[in-house]
């Protein structure tokens, strides 16, 4: 039998047994509750039938009064009626379910009625000045004789309603007892029910659920199991894939040594790699410095040699025109050295100028990653006005406006920062477009706006936003690749700016990387870690 059966059997038997005892706790609460509305209602009708005789004694002494008196206003009051008879009609509500009450209220309405006429008559006699003597007379006893009908009947009313309130109470306050005995009854047989029940649990299910812990304590801790629990519940189910997870785990830990010794071997080969990398960067970085350096001297020398050349040539080409030639060979010797050879001249010293702005920035770059940075806690608000003054000439040639938000401090080189924004302002200047105002803002991004923390923990996230010409799409992976440039027809200069950018960024610990939409503009974002980055 598996758990499911037993835990429902186990709750099913107690469940209706307590049941049947709430039926019965129940059922004597409505008897209480009946009982109590009957003497709520008993006293509803003493309480009125006590209320509606002395409105009448009260009108029967002011007909005697109007009879001394002679005042026909004093005769026949229309609002007492009024009132007594919506008590009247009141008590017959209540009195309904008994025959005889209902019957007394009856002949007190009957009584009612009959004074009432009686004192209209008196009244409207009184009023004519006509002899009221008669009624007088019978206005001279003590109580008329249709009010004594009406108490008479009002008497025994209250008289039968007071003992039904009497019975009434009698049998609540007996419900009540019952009540009290039935709800002690359920309390203490709940109790014993589910008593009962627990010490069936925990004779049946506390031993086997004993052993299932300490198995489990024992897997956790690495001990041997004790041996397998019998039964075919959910129990001993779950103590045999204990003891199968027991195995497994025996044999995880052997395959997790080795697989431990290859991570340490593996890390270890790591490690050198990326010294090797570091060193290959510093190599690299060193050799295209050489280079560089090196082949600058020739430059230099093929530029002075083809001013040189120049020179000579325009010698030669004044000892041609002072020669006495002959005239078809002058002009042959002079469309040479004015075209072919002036038109060379013009190329190589070019391809020079060019040569030697890439060698330029070769070293630029090189000496980006071999500089050394001094971190201290850095204004970027005053870094980024000093790079906005440093451009307003570009910035008023372009009729362009700069604005400058709130930037929070972050740790880094404070020449390295600037050149950062320098470069990313700079940049935006060139590539604005010209049919339309140039808006560059420079800001900060809130610190949940960061995309991916950086590993050094929290940072600082800076934007250069343009409405710019902005960046193809399929442009965008090639954009802080160094020598790449786009639209060279309308911006001049060698590419490395971005490149330049990244190198520095990545040197801080930070990331920097670019939104754009072409003929909208383009976003630059550059996270800096606001602690010292690693590799620096």
């Amino acid at each position: 039998m598996n758990l499911y059966t037993k835990g429902f059997l186990l709750i099913a038997i107690p469940g209706a047994i307590e049941l049947a005892l709430l039926g019965a706790v129940f059922h004597t609460q409505a008897q209480t509750a009946a009982a109590a509305q009957s003497v709520v209602g008993s006293g509803q009708i003493l309480y009125l039938a006590s209320s509606v005789m002395d409105p009448l004694l009260g009108e029967a002494v002011r007909v005697r009064t109007a009879l001394v008196t002679g005042d026909p206003s004093l005769a026949g009051g229309n609002a007492v009626a009024a009132d007594l008879a919506r008590r009247l009609a009141q008590l017959d509500r209540l009195v309904a379910d008994s025959p005889a009450e209902r019957q007394r209220v009856q002949e007190m309405r009957a009584a009612l009625d009959t004074w009432h006429a009686h004192t209209a008559a008196i009244g409207e006699a009184l009023r004519d000045n006509r002899d009221a003597s008669t009624r007088a007379l019978a206005e001279r006893d003590d109580v008329p004789a249709p009010i004594a009908v009406f108490r008479d009947r009002l008497d025994a009313l209250i008289t039968a309603e007071t003992a039904r309130d009497a019975a009434r109470r009698a049998a609540l306050a007996e419900t009540r007892k019952r009540q009290q005995f039935t709800l002690i009854a359920a309390i203490v047989g709940s109790m014993l029910i589910w008593a009962m029940t627990a010490l069936v649990v925990a004779r049946h299910f506390g031993r086997r659920v004993a052993v299932l812990t300490d198995n489990a304590r024992r897997l956790g801790d690495g001990e041997p199991l004790a041996q397998p629990l019998p039964g075919d519940d959910e129990i001993s189910a779950l103590d045999a894939v204990l003891h199968q997870t027991g195995a497994r785990l025996r044999a995880a830990g052997s395959e997790h040594a080795t697989l431990k010794a290859k991570l340490q071997s593996r890390a270890a080969e790591l490690v050198n790699v990326n010294e090797e990398l570091r060193q290959g960067t510093q190599d690299n970085e060193m050799f295209i410095y050489s280079v560089s350096h090196d082949l600058r001297s020739p430059l230099v020398n093929l530029q002075g040699f083809s001013k040189e050349l120049q020179v000579s040539c325009d010698e030669l080409r004044s000892t041609v025109e002072s020669a006495n030639l002959p005239a078809h060979e002058q002009q042959r010797l002079a469309a040479v050295l004015d075209g072919n050879v002036r038109e060379s001249l013009q190329f190589l010293r070019i391809s020079v100028t060019r040569a030697a702005a890439i060698i330029e920035a070769l070293l630029t770059i090189s000496r980006a990653g071999r500089l050394e940075y001094h971190l201290q806690r850095v204004s970027v608000g005053r870094v980024v006005a000093r790079a906005v003054d440093a451009l307003q000439g570009a910035a008023r040639e372009r009729a362009a406006v700069v604005t400058v938000r709130e930037l929070p401090p972050v740790w880094g080189d404070p020449g390295a920062i600037e050149q950062i924004f320098s470069h990313l302002i700079g940049n935006a200047l060139n590539y604005l477009d010209p049919a339309r105002p140039g808006q560059i803002e420079v800001g900060a991004l809130e610190p949940d706006a960061t995309e991916t923390p950086l590993p050094d923990g929290r940072t600082r996230t800076y934007y250069v936003r343009d409405n710019g010409l902005g960046i193809p799409s399929a442009y965008m992976s090639k954009v802080f690749h160094a020598f790449q440039r786009l639209h060279g027809d309308i911006v001049k200069g060698e590419g490395i700016g971005l490149a330049l950018v990244r190198r520095i960024v990545e040197r801080h610990g930070g990331r920097v990387w670019v939104e754009s939409a072409e003929g909208v503009g383009s976003t630059f974002f550059v996270s800096l870690p606001e602690q010292p980055a690693r590799n620096v």
